[in-house]
């Protein structure tokens, strides 16, 4: 854990995010690749070892602990515990959702189940690509600044600004 917070601090929470996304995308297709010529090459079994050795090592690298990460720098004091409490419930439905339908996707799909990974995968690191920040070195201000900017094409106060505007009023 110690090791891993100089490298977010490092290499930077966007970069290892969308590294940790595409790692994992290209190991679940790896899999899909080593299910579906198993019956033809018994040595692709191995190949789908390494790559859920490798999807779990990207996830723990990048989409595991990253979004706790950019939860807590993205919102102020004041809705963090709410934004926390709403991501926490998010993930843990999503794993139990993952959890209860998985064999029946896999009896459906087949070898072809991680398919389905691999496209979700691709749509978040596009969505991660266009729209998370990297909050690296930012204070609040500088985040909600730039998400302003994107919204607003008018100077966009940041919120320590505003709270001086009403102390002075």
């Amino acid at each position: 854990v110690f090791r891993q917070v100089f490298l977010v601090e490092k290499a930077g929470r966007r970069s290892l995010f969308l590294a940790g996304l595409m790692g994992m995308l290209i190991s679940a297709v790896a899999m899909t690749v080593g299910l579906v010529l198993l019956s033809q090459f018994a040595w692709m079994s191995y190949v789908s070892m390494v790559a859920i050795f490798l999807f779990v090592i990207f996830f723990e690298v990048g989409p595991g602990p990253i979004p706790w990460f950019i939860v807590a720098e993205l919102f102020s004091q004041g809705p963090r515990p709410t934004a926390i409490a709403v991501a926490s419930f998010c993930n843990w439905a999503c794993n139990f959702i993952v959890g209860m339908c998985f064999q029946y996707i896999a009896d459906l799909c087949g070898p072809y189940v991680f398919a389905i990974f691999a496209a979700l995968l691709l749509v978040f690191f596009l969505f991660a690509h266009f729209k998370v920040p990297e909050t690296k070195g930012k204070s609040f201000e500088e985040i909600a600044a730039a998400f302003r900017r994107k919204k607003l094409p008018a100077k966009a106060m940041t919120e320590l600004e505003e709270l001086q505007g009403s102390k002075e009023a």
